[in-house]
């Protein structure tokens, strides 16, 4: 377990740590506050990993992402900071934490980050 932003990240073992498989992690309402207006931001964060010798567990991670609720953070810091907690929560092989965020005064945002434990070796 390892702790984050209030709440913790739970991980299990891999049933198949011999074999790599890809895990995809959707969380459809993602939402966070922006730091300069205050306003709430939306969007849906998809987490793609392949797991080492432990996986995330899903209910920590919804609480865990439901503390960015409240959080006046950009969304490049989020995506990153997601990807760091997650890294260091379950030691993945690979992992991309894509943050697609909802339009706001016409713009679109997109923040793709990814981990891959061969460059970290």
């Amino acid at each position: 377990m390892r702790a984050m932003a209030g709440a913790i990240l739970e991980t299990f073992p891999n049933p198949k740590p011999a074999r790599d498989y890809e895990i995809e992690i959707q969380c459809p309402e993602f939402t966070s506050v922006c730091p300069k207006t205050g306003l709430p931001d939306f969007g849906t964060i998809t987490i793609r990993y392949v797991p080492d010798e432990l996986c995330l567990e899903l209910k920590a991670l919804k609480y865990y992402l439901i503390d960015f609720r409240n959080r006046g953070i950009f969304y490049e810091a989020a995506t990153n900071q997601i990807l760091d907690d997650l890294v260091a929560a379950c030691q993945p092989r690979r992992m991309s934490v894509t943050g697609d965020f909802s339009v706001r005064g016409g713009i679109k945002t997109v923040v793709r980050v990814e981990y891959d434990k061969k460059d970290h070796g």
